[in-house]
């Protein structure tokens, strides 16, 4: 079973509260907008405990280490398969500053010729509504489950210090 970890941070505004989501990079997902979007993840094996592979893949596909208490948002599984566990964190992102790791893929397909893309092509800030329509469709538990910690608290959260 292929399993993930990600982050899904917030802030609040006066406002409202935004969330930090990113859009994949790569050829397939170049056109694709409302419900391509996901928070920042990626897999992990079964040995790594999942708020070390959150922290870590939050860090390789933005391009900074996130630091603070991690709140628990459970997991879920993916149309695909993939378990996905994520974790809410109230902090501060400079979408300008993200530095995506990248992988490599053939492209066009059946060229021979490998090239290479960022995991991630773009960070935004977004409302809640607006994030419930950008977000796939089989992560939207996440935002429904980081609305439902209001007023969000510390109680329960994950510190790597503890």
């Amino acid at each position: 079973m292929k399993k993930s970890a990600g982050i899904l941070i917030y802030r609040r505004t006066q406002s409202g509260m935004l969330v930090l989501l990113v859009h994949p990079g790569g050829p397939f997902w170049r056109k694709r907008d409302e419900g391509a979007w996901s928070i920042p993840k990626g897999e992990y094996p079964e040995d790594e405990p999942a708020e070390t592979a959150a922290r870590r893949e939050f860090a390789e596909e933005m391009g900074h280490l996130p630091e603070g208490r991690l709140q628990p948002l459970g997991e879920l599984r993916q149309k695909g398969g993939k378990h996905v566990t994520a974790f809410a964190l109230e902090g501060e992102f400079d979408v300008a500053a993200l530095r995506s790791n990248l992988f490599e893929i053939e492209w066009p397909p059946g060229s021979g010729r490998l090239q290479s893309f960022p995991e991630v092509d773009r960070a935004e800030w977004f409302t809640l509504t607006d994030a419930r329509r950008k977000i796939l469709g089989s992560q939207l538990p996440f935002l429904e489950r980081l609305e439902a910690l209001s007023p969000l608290t510390k109680q329960g959260a994950v510190d790597p210090t503890d």
